[in-house]
């Protein structure tokens, strides 16, 4: 910097034109020149360059903000999920417990009806029984009496033709069967 202020002062000295130095005149029209530029500039451009840094700011910030705001939701949905998901896991739980209990309940009802069915065919089964067994002594009854009749006859050496007659002798013969049977047996009750 030195060497070129040294130049401009050696030519100045020697009278002759600096040819760093433009003349008067265009360094007039040059800083007129510069002022309308700069006036345009400043007019026209500045503020479209303000207006395009401000909605990109804008566009950044609104970015962010959103951002965020998308960042919020999703936590606050994520909390949501959670939550819906414990609690669908809670109703789960209390479903399968329910259905434990409903199918022990089903089981004892059934085990119940099933005993109620298995009693009910086991008194069926003894009254059939019971009644065979009436049926058999009714037969065998009426078989003895008539053996006994017979019997009778031929001890007695007399027809026992007459039904009343049969009918006491029989009576009689069954009555001492069973005093017999009864006083055999032990008394067990």
């Amino acid at each position: 910097m030195t060497n070129l202020l040294a130049a401009v002062t050696v030519a100045q000295e020697e009278g002759g034109h600096n040819p760093l130095l433009p003349h008067t005149s265009e360094l007039i029209f040059g800083t007129i020149s510069f002022a309308i530029v700069l006036i345009l500039v400043g007019w026209k451009l500045v503020p479209q360059i303000q207006k395009t840094l401000a909605e990109r700011t804008d566009a950044i910030e609104g970015g962010l903000k959103r951002a965020e705001q998308a960042q919020a939701d999703a936590q606050s949905t994520l909390k949501d999920y959670k939550a819906k998901l414990d609690e669908a896991r809670h109703e789960a739980s209390r479903l399968r417990e329910e259905a434990r209990e409903q199918g022990a309940q089903i089981i004892a009802e059934m085990r119940e009806q099933a005993q109620a069915e298995a009693r009910r065919v086991t008194e069926a089964a003894q009254a059939t029984i019971e009644a065979e067994r009436q049926a058999a002594l009714s037969s065998l009854r009426a078989e003895i009496g008539t053996l006994s009749v017979e019997l009778a006859g031929r001890v007695v050496g007399e027809s026992l033709d007459d039904s009343a007659r049969q009918s006491r002798v029989v009576d009689r013969f069954l009555e001492e069967l069973e005093g017999r049977a009864s006083s055999q047996e032990p008394i067990s009750s």
